[in-house]
């Protein structure tokens, strides 16, 4: 047997050893890239004992299934739940259609504001789960980046990429919302949020995204301070009028609440 072949084979003989709840956490964690403890513990352990939990994240830690970054949120007294993850090596090669073929990426640790932003992100997956939980909708698809990202070709030919932070179909009172959300914690200058703004309408108007789901996705920007939101609102002012349907905007706080009364609201 090939060095390769017996890669494989120990990758599939690991697949085939998880629990349900073990491959519903890797999930997780690949489709939003990082949770702290406190979010998986809120989505995927609140029938067992903080203990269990422990045990179980520490067991894919171990088997480096997912990868527990060196910083925590909130402090030494956050304990445990303030631990943060992300998939390690084996929990990548695990996600690519479980073969060994294909490079994983080094774990390593974000910046502080790249961190703050990741967990931000995931919370707004978590709430909608949970709301969903509740039967107040329905979750579709939500896909962080870089599964949100769409490639386009701009004026003269230009290759661009718009980077939304998540995409996102919901099931709402009989309808179905299209989102893509933007995560703004204010660490972004006005003309970046500008130039954000400007990507979007140039991929509007190829119609691309019309043509593969129907209609093009609202565009929320979820803020944390009513200052930040009079300063998207002076950005998006700016904007041609014709985009300006385009976009809406909230509260970080409300973004949930926001995505769950709809696109009409």
């Amino acid at each position: 047997m090939t060095r390769s072949e017996l890669s494989l084979a120990r990758i599939q003989a690991l697949a085939d050893s998880l629990t349900d709840r073990d491959r519903v956490i890797l999930d997780t964690v690949s489709r939003v890239r990082i949770a702290t403890a406190s979010q998986l513990e809120r989505l995927h352990f609140t029938d067992v004992s903080p203990r269990e939990r422990r045990r179980v994240l520490a067991s894919l830690v171990e088997k480096k299934l997912l990868f527990r970054l060196p910083r925590t949120i909130g402090g030494t007294r956050a304990g445990s739940k303030g631990f943060v993850y992300s998939l390690g090596t084996t929990g990548q090669r695990l996600r690519r259609n479980r073969t060994a073929t294909g490079r994983a990426k080094r774990p390593w640790t974000p910046g502080t504001t790249f961190l703050r932003h990741g967990i931000a992100v995931t919370e707004v997956y978590a709430q909608l789960v949970e709301a969903g939980a509740r039967g107040e909708l329905r979750l579709r698809r939500f896909e962080a980046e870089p599964g949100s990202w769409r490639q386009f070709t701009g004026p003269g030919g230009a290759r661009l990429t718009l980077r939304p932070d998540a995409y996102i179909e919901l099931g709402v009172n009989g309808h179905r919302d299209l989102w893509f959300l933007e995560v703004d914690l204010a660490t972004e200058s006005s003309s970046t949020l500008y130039r954000k703004c400007e990507l979007y309408r140039q991929y509007w108007r190829t119609g691309r995204e019309e043509a593969a789901v129907g209609a093009f996705p609202l565009v929320l920007f979820a803020v944390p301070t009513e200052a930040r939101k009079g300063t998207v609102i002076d950005v998006l002012g700016r904007q041609p009028s014709e985009s300006w349907p385009l976009f809406t905007l909230c509260l970080l706080d409300d973004a949930v609440a926001k995505l769950r009364r709809g696109a009409s609201s």
